[in-house]
């Protein structure tokens, strides 16, 4: 049964911490070639000022660092954003906040990377159209957004390709696809602001 609200930060902040790695990110091989495979997707660009929402405990956060001159992380949940804290230490360059996104969102005005990694599933239909329409005002024209899901079965608001569907259908025609992948466990999709 699909739930019609996103997910509350407590949920998240619960499950961080219960289980310093929840979903095995910091553990499973799945996960380490799913942020490879992530940052590959992004051909080497270099990026002024990225947003990566979810960053969870900084995993694929790490791997983001070098191609950022500016990357913003964030996160619902204290817990996961302390562990994230600490696995980036000496990367200057990342930033965090703890916001409920789309809810709250980051006060920079502009990004040319936007990380939706293992999120927008957890929102409800009302939130993939509030984060469609600020997406669409802070995705500077020729920025990329990163959107990797998996596509299984979920108890989640959305599921994987509901998620990205949605978020697509919001955007409109303001971004173009530049990469559409599928595993057997997930989808990955790059588009750019027009």
């Amino acid at each position: 049964m699909r739930r019609e609200t996103t997910l509350p930060p407590d949920y998240f902040e619960a499950m961080f911490r219960g289980d310093p790695d929840p979903w095995g990110l910091e553990s499973r091989a799945y996960e380490a070639a799913k942020h490879a495979r992530s940052v590959e997707s992004l051909d080497g660009r270099q990026y002024r000022q990225a947003l990566e929402v979810g960053c969870a405990g900084g995993m694929l956060t790490r791997r983001l660092a070098p191609l950022c001159d500016s990357l913003l992380a964030i996160d619902v949940s204290p817990t996961a954003l302390k562990r994230a804290r600490q696995r980036c230490q000496g990367t200057p360059q990342v930033l965090f906040d703890c916001l409920s996104f789309p809810e709250q969102t980051p006060e920079t005005k502009d990004f040319d990377l936007l990380v939706l990694s293992e999120v927008a599933y957890y929102w409800s239909d009302a939130d993939l159209g509030r984060a469609a329409d600020w997406i669409a005002q802070r995705l500077v024209p020729g920025g990329d957004m990163l959107l990797v899901h998996w596509t299984g079965e979920t108890d989640y608001p959305q599921t994987g390709d509901g998620a990205v569907t949605g978020l697509r259908s919001g955007l409109g025609d303001t971004v173009v696809e530049v990469r559409a992948g599928r595993t057997a466990d997930y989808r990955l999709d790059v588009w750019r602001r027009r």
